[in-house]
């Protein structure tokens, strides 16, 4: 696996490393061992999958407070999506920025999330299909979540969304006290 830091702070984009015949090729996914060398988390709890029918759904920008915050590993393994993460964790030098990053079925590119980032997509095709790993088990009680398009963050999305959850497009505007669990 080919790991490439993105301009947050310990968070990555990770690419698989092919390896190739006239049969097609074989990569890994998934390495413990290459995770932690990188210092990574590398113990997941569950596995999801979302489908998503149109283009410009919009499903974000969700995360957890501890003790149920969540390290995610995204995948697109249909279609194409703009992943987007944004960084919340207080004394963050990059508290506040965003990064977004194209995961296709083709170029396999995988997001790695941080605990104490808000993360979200927007499909670019019809018939998007995103697998991701988490490392705690979902906890509605904690769960957290940044309006899509609060001004206090400015996150930049290729196109502008058609389709939101009433949940998504109903978030609050960035509260630190609320959105951090001190409140």
């Amino acid at each position: 696996m080919i790991f490439h830091p993105t301009p947050l702070q310990d968070a990555y984009t990770i690419d698989p490393e092919k390896r190739g015949d006239d049969r097609g090729f074989f990569a890994r996914v998934f390495c413990e061992k290459e995770f932690a060398q990188h210092k990574l988390v590398s113990h997941f709890v569950q596995v999801n999958n979302s489908l998503s029918r149109d283009k410009g759904t919009l499903r974000g920008m969700h995360y957890q407070l501890a003790p149920a915050a969540e390290v995610k590993l995204v995948r697109c393994i249909r279609g194409a999506l703009h992943d987007v993460i944004l960084d919340l964790r207080t004394g963050s030098p990059t508290f506040g920025r965003s990064f977004g990053a194209d995961l296709t079925a083709e170029n396999r590119t995988m997001m790695y999330v941080p605990e104490g980032f808000a993360h979200g997509f927007i499909t670019l095709t019809d018939d998007t299909e995103a697998l991701y790993l988490v490392s705690a088990f979902y906890a509605p009680d904690l769960e957290r979540g940044v309006r899509w398009n609060d001004p206090r963050f400015n996150i930049s999305w290729p196109i502008q969304p058609t389709t939101l959850s009433d949940k998504d497009a109903h978030q609050r505007d960035f509260d630190e006290a609320w959105h951090l669990g001190t409140k």
